[in-house]
């Protein structure tokens, strides 16, 4: 496989570009799909990871060929990414973005706030050595078919463990990293920081692995 010159990634979270680009050292140029104009909506209807992860990741691929907004040797690169408690069987999964939107009437994914508190709601009787849970991650390279190749894809996957809190505490992070404390720490995402958490968060699993498979 010859390394890309460019990785467009399938997101407009600007927080997850960032710490796509610092992972990977720079090595890569790492731009996101909402810089470019015109960028297409993507639809994720799967009920796994890895399924929203391809879906994206290969829309986009063929939105960039089609537009030829991007030159050079490029591919592309979507992660599907959440909250997986043990005391709700595994909820909210897949659904963690838009977790609230349902109560809140909001198209799409619901705000950080309403998915937190409705969280924290469900685990309100929940005992301490019950509240365990993973943030899980899959990330999805796609490489689009040129002439003489057939489109190719590779999954990446990364998983942190560790026990949701009673109330949210921090402000260094986004979605429930205020509400998510990882063994062996005695502090919450959001409180740790990017620089600890980037070590640590399933999506730095998921990337080692990527950066790996590029180097």
């Amino acid at each position: 496989m010859k390394r890309p010159d460019c990785i467009v990634i399938a997101t407009g979270n600007e927080h997850k570009v960032q710490e796509i680009s610092d992972i990977l050292g720079g090595t890569i140029r790492c731009i996101s799909m909402k810089s470019l104009d015109g960028f297409p909506e993507l639809i994720e209807d799967g009920d796994t990871f890895e399924a929203n992860a391809l879906a994206k990741a290969s829309q986009l691929a063929t939105w960039l060929q089609d537009s030829m907004a991007v030159s050079g040797h490029w591919m592309t690169l979507a992660d599907d990414s959440g909250l997986e408690v043990d005391a709700l069987n595994g909820e909210p999964g897949v659904y963690s973005a838009r977790f609230a939107a349902d109560e809140t009437g909001q198209m799409g994914n619901a705000d950080d706030a309403a998915n937190n508190a409705k969280l924290l709601r469900l685990l309100k009787d929940v005992p301490d050595q019950e509240r365990t849970g993973r943030f899980r991650c899959v990330l999805t390279l796609f490489q689009p078919q040129a002439s003489s190749t057939p489109a190719q894809h590779w999954a990446f996957e990364g998983a942190c463990e560790g026990v949701l809190q009673h109330q949210g505490s921090g402000d260094q992070g986004f979605g429930y990293d205020p509400l998510f404390k990882p063994l062996g720490f005695e502090q919450t995402f959001a409180e740790l920081g990017s620089k600890v958490k980037n070590t640590i968060s399933h999506r730095s699993q998921a990337l080692a692995k990527l950066k790996a498979f590029l180097d």
